[in-house]
């Protein structure tokens, strides 16, 4: 059987499917896919993804998009170790962890943050500080919500990794590059305690992002 991935691998959500892929032990193929290059997404992927995003995935000819339902799916369809908990009660809050990134994370972290902080000098331009400004306060909620939810951890959904650990990381490894991200975290010991933990594990070196220093 033969399982490929199509993204970027600076993509977020590219390597949050490859983290599932790793800690389950699947072995993959990463397929690079420009979808901002001169005439937007190929073709061919379009294909497999009518809205010319990234990731998508393959599985013998099974395709599936969206992040959350190909990391379900990698963890449903493979043996390896549990990457949701087993009881009602954790596997929600896994998936509430997973819906909170995406709606309120996801962009004043990586766009607001990220982008403006660290890839606007890198990319020659001057961060949009009223961009920086919006962020900060959306990035102080959600890190309270989150820090609230995880409760004696370690792990974001309880006592062991899962989904939302790895929906998490590749989001927080581009945050913590932020000289503000030391500030906002000072509140919350348990997600420093968390992203220390996440951090060190050989899934995030194997997919490190080419953005990273």
């Amino acid at each position: 059987m033969t399982a490929t991935l199509f993204g970027a691998a600076y993509s977020v959500y590219v390597r949050i499917a490859r983290l599932a892929l790793i800690e389950k032990g699947v072995a993959h193929d990463l397929v690079e896919v420009d979808v901002f290059g001169p005439g937007g997404p190929p073709a061919e992927h379009v294909a497999r993804h009518p809205f010319g995003r990234i990731p998508a995935f393959d599985h013998d000819g099974f395709i599936l998009y969206e992040t959350a339902a190909i990391t379900r799916y990698v963890d449903e369809a493979f043996p390896g170790p549990a990457l949701l908990p087993s009881g009602p009660q954790a596997r929600a809050r896994a998936a509430q962890v997973v819906a909170m990134i995406d709606s309120y994370g996801y962009r004043p972290l990586v766009w607001g943050l990220f982008v403006e902080r660290i890839r606007a000098p890198a990319q020659g331009r001057l961060p949009d500080e009223a961009a920086i400004a919006q962020a900060l306060p959306q990035a102080r909620t959600f890190l309270a919500a989150l820090a609230a939810l995880c409760g004696d951890g370690p792990w974001l959904a309880g006592s062991e990794l899962s989904l939302a650990d790895l929906h998490a990381a590749p989001i927080f490894a581009y945050f913590t590059l932020t000289p503000d991200a030391a500030g906002l975290l000072a509140p919350h010991p348990g997600l420093r305690a968390w992203w220390q933990a996440m951090a060190a594990r050989p899934s995030l070196a194997a997919t490190r992002s080419p953005l990273e220093p």
